[in-house]
């Protein structure tokens, strides 16, 4: 037997064999390399980097785009890029780095990334991850620069130095730079009309999502159980966008409640209430996040319906205090009275309201420990760097796209509720374009009150029965 440590000759490394070399090294044709980008996507990156410039003048500037982490062994995770790269070049690459070097009048732009592996070069067929043999032909200087119009250059010859200003990924071992982060996500509060646009195309593909998941209920309530709902979803957002905003939260009945339940390892109870809370994302990255509660049945029960009203009314209430001059707070405040005096009138809260939403107070937010609404945009999240005084100390102006997401958590384990409130948890979100009179709501092709969402229901029944 051959020692432990001598190979089989049989099955030489290809990579050592001169015969595999040569044979891999000529006979290869060209093949369609050019980035797929939506139209319009260089002509707006190029404003989102002269905003920045403006924003920073004098200041040299790098952003990384990040690596995907490895999920086992040799197999990656599928690469989403950095948020403000993806602003700032419009196209997700792998291991790049924008930078901005000041020049009088502004910045000049060179896009440094690694020149993909190639018929002719020894990555072509040795590297896994990034050979075109494995993972088919890939985007380059020349190309990215024709598309993006942009300069490019081997991400070899990139230099940085300590007084860099960085964010994204990590650029060559320099610590991010809080001032850089703070002003990209502060610029990045105000949507531009390509932006919107990309915006609308995502919450309008995740409308056209919900339907295909509700439509799947009776499967998921028969076998499937909440992650045949959570596939169907992903299914949808992976082939009419590059796949979903964030993980899709399918809570069944006690999963409900659950803020983040995205694990969907339940049944769905055909007696219970369905929460889907889902977003498409489009190629570009821009996000919608919408969420609904459903009946599995087709049907609310009596006291499903009086959880889902109360909701519905501080819904309203916040979509109504959307609008341009108005602190950003008044959305959230408008609703948790509405929620509150609700709790109350119950008999579930057990303090007066006032006190209830005094700084003190907050006995309501058991109920509801999230807030009520988020920047939406190339981040489901979006803007999370922007300073306090920028974000929830702010005004609401015309240009901003957020979300406004009241809910009720009646946890099956919380024994200060009444039974028949345990287990049901609701929650309304829906997406806004804050307009220069009030606000645009993106995402009103989905019904929010009970007999509309009943309808709306039925009506996808009498669609499947016609097909």
């Amino acid at each position: 037997m051959p020692a432990p440590d001598e190979r089989d000759p049989r099955m030489p490394r290809l990579t050592l064999s001169p015969g595999f070399i040569r044979s891999m090294q000529s006979g290869w044709g060209e093949a369609d390399r050019m980035p797929r980008l939506t139209a319009g996507t260089a002509q707006a990156a190029a404003a989102h980097r002269a905003r920045l410039s403006a924003a920073l003048p004098g200041k040299r500037i790098a952003v990384a785009a990040g690596r995907a982490p490895m999920r086992a062994n040799d197999s990656a995770y599928e690469f989403r890029a950095d948020s403000d790269f993806l602003w700032l070049v419009g196209a997700a690459i792998e291991d790049a780095v924008i930078v901005l070097d000041p020049v009088s009048g502004g910045h000049l732009a060179t896009l440094y990334l690694p020149a993909p592996y190639r018929p002719g070069d020894d990555g072509f067929f040795g590297s896994a991850l990034h050979g075109e043999l494995w993972v088919g032909p890939m985007p380059g200087l020349a190309e990215y620069a024709e598309a993006l119009d942009v300069r490019t250059r081997p991400i070899e010859d990139l230099e940085a130095d300590a007084a860099t200003l960085r964010a994204g990924a990590a650029v060559q071992d320099l610590p991010r730079s809080e001032e850089l982060a703070r002003t990209l996500s502060e610029l990045r509060m105000f949507k531009d009309e390509w932006e919107t646009a990309e915006l609308r195309a995502a919450i309008d593909g995740t409308i056209d999502g919900f339907a295909a998941t509700v439509a799947e209920i009776p499967s998921a309530v028969r076998w499937g159980g909440e992650r045949w709902l959570q596939g169907t979803f992903d299914r949808h957002a992976r082939t009419v966008g590059n796949g979903v905003g964030y993980t899709t939260i399918v809570g069944s009945g006690a999963h409900a409640p659950i803020l983040h339940w995205v694990r969907a390892d339940g049944a769905v109870d055909p007696e219970a209430l369905l929460l889907l809370d889902m977003g498409v994302e489009r190629n570009s990255g821009y996000t919608a996040d919408v969420t609904r509660t459903f009946p599995a049945s087709g049907s609310f029960t009596a006291v499903q319906r009086q959880v889902h009203d109360l909701v519905e009314k501080s819904h309203r209430a916040g979509l109504a205090a959307v609008g341009p001059g108005r602190p950003w707070s008044d959305f959230h405040v408008a609703s948790m009275e509405v929620l509150a005096q609700g709790l109350h009138d119950w008999g579930v809260l057990d303090v007066s309201v006032d006190e209830a939403m005094s700084p003190d107070g907050q006995q309501h937010r058991r109920f509801i420990v999230c807030g009520v609404g988020h920047h939406l945009g190339i981040d489901v999240h979006d803007c999370a760097s922007s300073s306090y005084a920028a974000y929830q100390g702010a005004q609401m102006q015309e240009g901003m796209v957020l979300t406004v997401e009241p809910g009720l958590y009646f946890h099956s384990f919380d024994e200060t509720l009444p039974p028949e409130l345990r287990g049901i948890g609701v929650r309304l979100e829906d997406d806004l374009l804050v307009t220069s009179t009030g606000a645009e709501v993106l995402s009103d092709a989905l019904p929010i009150d009970a007999d509309g969402i009943e309808a709306w229901m039925k009506g996808l029944d009498s669609r499947e029965r016609r097909a």
